[in-house]
């Protein structure tokens, strides 16, 4: 995390709290241990959970992949998501039961069935060496069926691309509650499934996470769950 991040999530954090009385902000900087696997029960009232940028390396090297991502769970329920493709100055937001957008479009997940055509994001557990075989065989089981796999480098930005269709599916091992809050949301908003590797809809915390259409997703369940057992 860089001075920027951490800036950016206190004006952040100081704007969604005076507009919003009584509501919490989690975020790395702010609590980097919130809604850890210990933390089983939803917390109660309304949290934002923010990551002021997805995407630190990419921003830090000029490549022009990252965003400020904001998430609202009222009593353990993502209902609102907002991120913002900083380069671009596109926005995506998903409102709980109003559907995704970008911008002024609705947002509609794909129709790919058949992995051969389906294109694949993913991110990579660098921070985490003793994940890498398991990852290898999963990437490798993925790689060779689907149409291509791209890791750009910003999960939040990653699920707004599986919102829009542009990609069919995603996962990533090791996730953090700030990475997915919104795009979760926005996924599911827009008529796909977010779910964990065992098919689990709690994904609001750390961990892994499989999204996509419908039925790529089922595909992704399947064949990570072979690449696991190698």
């Amino acid at each position: 995390m860089t001075e920027v991040d951490r800036e950016t999530e206190r004006i952040i954090a100081g704007t969604l709290l005076a507009a919003v009385p009584g509501s919490s902000v989690q975020g790395e900087e702010l609590s980097p241990d919130a809604l850890t696997p210990d933390t089983r029960s939803p917390t109660p009232g309304l949290i934002w959970i923010v990551d002021p940028l997805d995407g630190t390396t990419n921003f830090l090297h000029r490549f022009p992949y990252y965003a400020v991502s904001i998430g609202a769970v009222l009593d353990g329920v993502p209902i609102v998501g907002v991120v913002r493709h900083v380069p671009p100055g596109i926005r995506y937001h998903a409102v709980r039961g109003g559907g995704a957008w970008q911008d002024g479009a609705r947002l509609a997940v794909s129709r790919v069935a058949e992995p051969k055509h389906a294109l694949i994001g993913t991110g990579f557990p660098f921070k985490y060496v003793h994940l890498l075989p398991r990852y290898q065989r999963q990437f490798a089981a993925v790689m060779s069926r689907a149409a291509g796999v791209r890791r750009p480098g910003s999960a939040a930005l990653d699920l707004c691309d599986v919102a829009a269709g542009r990609y069919d599916g995603f996962w990533e091992l090791v996730l953090a509650p700030w990475d997915v809050a919104a795009g979760t949301l926005m996924v599911r908003e827009a008529g796909g499934r977010v779910t964990g590797l065992l098919g689990e809809d709690d994904v609001i915390r750390h961990g892994p996470i499989v999204a996509g259409n419908p039925a790529i997703h089922a595909w992704l369940l399947g064949v990570l769950e072979e690449g696991a057992r190698g």
